[in-house]
């Protein structure tokens, strides 16, 4: 086999070798057997230098590592970039707690960098993790989201700033902006509603979205408008967003092109959630009553005098709540269509004006 040795550095001084996390890896260029990575590390002098051996001729492997500084070498002499080896040893971390932990690292990675992530992957990959990195990345293995720990969430075409006490923006939500499109085209609405605007979510993409059109977000919830007239703000978008706190649409008599709702949807079972979204989003913005319809039960009369004629409402929901939740607002006299996320899953309820 091949046998490699190595030492790593943090700030110019040997990291004690119980601090290096390995992960092995090949070049890409041939697919091994399940076998070839079968690794032993066979001597450490416990102040960081460390020798390993591959089993087979061929095969090479080398350390990811966190907060390390100095780049590792491959056995053909070329460096390895250290932040390319935190990224993989980070990855491994969170794969227990997260669905996408590539991304989440990639993303922790570009916030601690102070850049975008597409920046940091094409650019910055020769950089150094941050000395930050390692406290990001334990916020995110304790199940904090990282739209919380970085402050910011892109959806559509648009980033909002986020934080605890606020739904984070999904791209499920993003069906109902593609709705609106399909409906409207480029010529797009006059005048659009969010109901449970949180952030500012599909009012803000909506109105990102049209130039000419000016709408009005509705959240009962405080925090959630604050950050909502912050990306207004930061968006340039004061002069067409309206934010006003209110339970649903009691109190509204206008009519608007557009009315955007994300309702809570979730029975009252933090099991159907995703790791930490029950720990730390808002419950308020998630659940709604044994079944998930107590929300649906209530706009159902609402929406359908809202929609101006030749407009639409687009609602979101549950995957498999579309018949129950057609059934609801046809009850009510509205006329419904259904339309699927990109995964192929009922995600929106189209009522017709």
């Amino acid at each position: 086999g091949n046998l490699f040795s190595g030492v790593v550095r943090r700030n110019g001084e040997p990291v004690p070798f119980a601090e290096i996390e390995v992960e092995w890896v090949n070049d890409g260029s041939v697919t091994p057997p399940a076998d070839a990575f079968v690794t032993q590390v066979v001597k450490t002098d416990g102040q960081g230098v460390f020798h390993y051996a591959m089993p087979r001729a061929g095969w090479w492997g080398f350390a990811a590592l966190l907060e390390a500084d100095q780049p590792m070498k491959s056995p053909d002499g070329k460096d390895v970039p250290v932040e390319e080896g935190a990224l993989i040893a980070a990855t491994r971390r969170l794969t227990a707690t997260s669905p996408t932990p590539r991304l989440d690292a990639e993303l922790l990675m570009a916030h601690a960098l102070g850049c975008e992530r597409d920046a940091m992957l094409l650019t910055r990959l020769d950089d150094p993790a941050p000395s930050d990195f390692a406290a990001l990345l334990a916020r995110r293995a304790d199940g904090e989201p990282v739209a919380y720990i970085t402050g910011t969430r892109a959806f559509w075409t648009i980033d909002l700033s986020v934080g605890p006490g606020v739904l984070i923006p999904r791209p499920d939500s993003e069906t109902l902006i593609e709705a609106a499109v399909a409906h409207f085209g480029k010529a797009g609405p006059a005048t659009i509603l969010d109901l449970g605007t949180g952030p500012g979510t599909l009012l803000l993409a909506a109105l990102a979205e049209w130039p000419q059109a000016h709408g009005l977000g509705i959240d009962a919830s405080a925090k959630a408008l604050e950050y909502a007239e912050k990306n207004a703000l930061n968006l340039g978008l004061t002069d067409r967003a309206r934010f006003q706190a209110g339970d649903w649409a009691d109190g509204i008599t206008t009519r608007f092109d557009l009315v955007l709702c994300n309702p809570p949807y979730v029975e009252d079972d933090t099991a159907a959630l995703g790791p930490g979204v029950a720990e730390h989003e808002p419950h308020s913005a998630l659940f709604a009553g044994p079944d998930g319809l107590d929300d649906y039960r209530r706009l159902a009369p609402m929406i359908p005098r809202l929609i101006a004629p030749g407009g639409i409402a687009a609602i979101e929901i549950g995957h498999t709540q579309a018949p129950a939740v057609t059934a609801l607002f046809t009850d009510a006299g509205a006329r419904c269509t259904v339309t699927a996320d990109l995964g192929g899953r009922d995600r929106c309820v189209i009522v017709h004006g």
